[in-house]
């Protein structure tokens, strides 16, 4: 049973890649349009392609240095090994390929869903959400198979090869190993959301000011030499980007939840390794049942409501999983366990894992409230537009502090439940429950940007207006789930998080962290501080980069002759290379912020204090970032996201007061500076919240063999014979068997 359960991990992971090429091949084979199209489309591919691969190059003088510092730290802990660089490589090039994955389909995608519209929004939407559920299914394949087949290898390298206990000192060795895994992914993912955002934002906001502002032209004119970079931005921002995001979420939130569980000592049909195994079966079978779900993301015809459509998915494939989950922590988990002296049943488990499921949804929900169009927060900045910029500004941020308080007592409420439950491996499982469905979570997301790139290819392929229509309804519902998302990938990040630090407080060996001490209450402020000074670097990259765009396109108009008569054609190819230079600078230093700090206090204040330890200082450090993190992720995002759509709301027309305000009205100018201010809120520092404070976790939980005050070296090993009681059905036998393990004696 152990044995078959171990390798069926990895191959849910390989059904979701199967699935993902079949549906990737069914959007390359849809019509692309015509020529002019094409021609465009070509753009924002190569543009694309050309940003990732320069990416990927200055990513690989990182991995080489991150390596290196690995390697040393395998050989100097018994509880690590070397080839926890290995780990980390592996980690890392799935990252970059799970990116990948999803800005190739993306960029095929977009002009097919352009294509699609000239029919109907119903094959539009088939169109796009089939290119975002490839991402979606590339993600989570990838996660599931690599962490499955990772640890297969480790488990018998360092555990089953000496016969030893799943409780010892290997297994600890094996999952510290894996950690390498998740710090590659994470550590890849935060340059690729912070490079890809400054990208995005930098050339969407040059393109928004003397675009749509000073010159009058619509977002995605032709004319308008910023405008290709910009639709490059949404694919190597919002989904490459995403995609290396939730691909590090994804196996953080397992990950958190297998180190836990090797505290369990679990009398099971597999070893012991059940709460182990349990995080990688439901990410594996949430794969399945997002697959299932993805089935009901359809409409009627052009008057059929979207967003209710890829409601009916989401929530189709979270209740698969709930079910499921049941019969699989029944078959699995035995009937009572424990957890650092805190008992549970295998039904606390399954609720725990409801309970994520759960706050998954409501955080959702409440997200979409926050930034949907007609709801009553965009209302309300799209009636302050009519007093001019400042008011605009007043209420988005109005609206964005707001937007935390449900969010946090729903998180609040899910800590505590959980925690209820089942402990801190409640905690943990609660967020696997909520991550088991990332696919469709990220299939929901990713149709965001290539329903937005699928309208900028129809403005400026001058398309008839109902095309543009349709592609609008579906980017105006793109930002509300792209909304979703990020509150979705914060609040797993909340919980993934207190998963990581309970994990780093048991390897680090310390019994609590205790803020009368100063030197923890000093760092535990220091902890806060890092989201704003990270979130401001990650803005004035933006409004510098944006600086540099709208002087080379005023340049453009100026210089070049004939541009606003359609008789010449810009030079994008600048506006590109400016987007890129500057995404590739200013990204460095964010994530150095992010790498080096926890190293600084582990190793910096190692033996400083007496009475306080570099690891207790280092769980001040990681409770502020995370707390800080947290809510400044949701303010930013929910403030963006409804500065955004009260600005779609004017394409339309909207009343305020009474009267209709319509496209280059003041009020809609209004608008855009509101979400030309939330450009960078939404795209480049709010997301990039979860990736940091878990970064900085696993990090921590790298290094705590190194600050452990929990001596390991000088262990001894015996058998020792353990008595374990298999009640099964053997006729009307109660077999008893005695099992002779390895251990080890501190």
């Amino acid at each position: 049973m152990e044995q078959a359960l171990i390798y069926v991990v990895p191959a849910l992971g390989l059904v979701g890649l199967i699935v993902m090429a079949i549906k990737s091949a069914w959007v390359t084979k849809q019509e692309t349009g015509d020529k002019n199209m094409m021609e465009l489309a070509g753009y924002i591919a190569d543009g694309a392609m050309a940003f990732l691969k320069a990416e990927w190059k200055v990513l690989s003088y990182f991995a080489v240095i991150a390596v290196i510092l690995l390697v040393w730290s395998g050989m100097s802990v018994e509880t690590s090994s070397p080839v926890i660089a290995i780990s980390f490589l592996i980690g890392a090039v799935l990252s970059a390929f799970a990116g990948y994955i999803g800005m190739n389909i993306a960029t095929k995608a977009n002009v097919r869903t352009t294509q699609a519209a000239r029919t109907s929004l119903k094959h539009a939407l088939k169109v796009s959400f089939t290119g975002g559920s490839v991402m979606g299914l590339g993600v989570a394949g990838l996660a599931v198979l690599g962490l499955g087949s990772l640890f297969i290898l480790f488990y018998h390298l360092y555990v089953q090869s000496v016969g030893a206990g799943v409780n010892g000192v290997e297994m600890e060795k094996a999952l510290e190993v894996l950690a390498g895994f998740s710090l590659g992914a994470e550590s890849i993912a935060l340059f690729a959301r912070v490079g890809g955002g400054i990208y995005t934002k930098a050339a969407d906001v040059g393109a928004d000011l003397v675009g749509k502002v000073e010159a009058g032209i619509p977002e995605d004119d032709v004319r308008n030499p910023a405008t290709i970079a910009d639709n490059v931005g949404d694919n190597v921002g919002d989904v490459a980007g995403m995609g290396a995001d939730l691909f590090g979420s994804y196996v953080a939130t397992i990950l958190a939840t297998m180190v836990l569980g090797r505290e369990i000592v679990s009398v099971d049909n597999f070893g012991g390794i059940a709460p182990i195994l349990l995080p990688m079966v439901l990410a594996g079978l949430g794969i399945v049942f997002s697959i299932m779900g993805m089935f009901f993301v359809t409409i009627k015809d052009d008057k059929g409501d979207v967003q209710h459509a890829l409601n009916m998915g989401n929530w189709s494939s979270i209740l698969f999983t709930g079910i499921a989950s049941f019969f699989v922590v029944k078959h699995m988990m035995p009937e009572t366990l424990s957890i650092r002296g805190y008992d549970f049943t295998n039904m606390d488990v399954f609720y725990a894992i409801i309970l994520g499921l759960v706050v998954g949804t409501l955080m959702s929900i409440i997200t979409e409230y926050y930034t949907a169009m007609g709801k009553r927060p965009v209302q309300s900045i799209i009636k302050q537009s009519a007093t001019g910029h400042a008011t605009n500004i007043i209420a988005g941020l109005a609206v964005g502090m707001e937007s935390t308080v449900l969010p946090i007592l729903v998180l609040a409420g899910g800590i505590m439940g959980s925690y209820a439950f089942a402990g801190l491996y409640g905690v943990a499982i609660a967020a696997a429950g909520m991550m088991a469905t990332t696919a469709m979570q990220l299939a929901i997301d990713a149709f965001g940007p290539i329903a937005d790139n699928a309208g900028g290819i129809a403005e400026m392929s001058q398309l008839p207006k109902e095309v543009r229509d349709r592609t609008d309804i579906l980017d105006a519902v793109g930002n509300t789930t792209a909304a979703s998302g990020k509150g979705f990938a914060i609040a797993s990040a909340a919980l993934t998080s207190l998963a990581l630090f309970a994990a780093f407080v048991g390897v680090a060996g310390i019994d609590a962290i205790d803020i009368f001490k100063a030197p923890v209450l000093a760092a535990l402020f220091v902890g806060g501080m890092i989201p704003y000074i990270f979130s401001s670097l990650a803005i004035a990259a933006v409004g510098r980069a944006a600086m540099d765009m709208v002087n080379e396109v005023r340049r453009q108009f100026r210089e070049i002759p004939g541009i606003m008569e359609y008789k010449a054609k810009p030079e994008y190819d600048k506006c590109v290379e400016i987007s890129t230079k500057a995404s590739l600078r200013e990204m460095l230093l964010p994530g150095a912020i992010a790498l080096i700090t926890p190293l600084l206090i582990g190793f910096g204040f190692q033996g400083v204090f007496e009475q306080v330890s570099s690891a207790e200082m280092l769980g001040g450090l990681l409770a502020g970032v995370t707390v800080s993190g947290v809510l400044m992720g949701m303010f930013q995002s929910n403030a963006g996201g409804a500065w955004d759509n009260a600005k779609k709301s004017f394409e339309k027309g909207v009343e305020i007061d009474g009267e209709m305000h319509y496209k280059k009205s003041e009020p809609h100018k209004a608008s855009v500076t509101g979400d030309t201010v939330g450009d960078p809120f939404k795209d480049t520092s709010g997301p990039s919240m979860n990736i940091l404070i878990k970064l900085m976790s696993i990090v921590a939980l790298i290094i705590a063999p190194h600050i452990s005050q929990r001596p390991h070296t000088g262990a001894m090993s015996e058998k020792v014979e353990i008595k374990k009681e298999i009640k099964y059905e053997d006729g009307k036998k109660v077999v008893t068997e005695t099992i002779t393990e390895i251990k080890k004696v501190d």
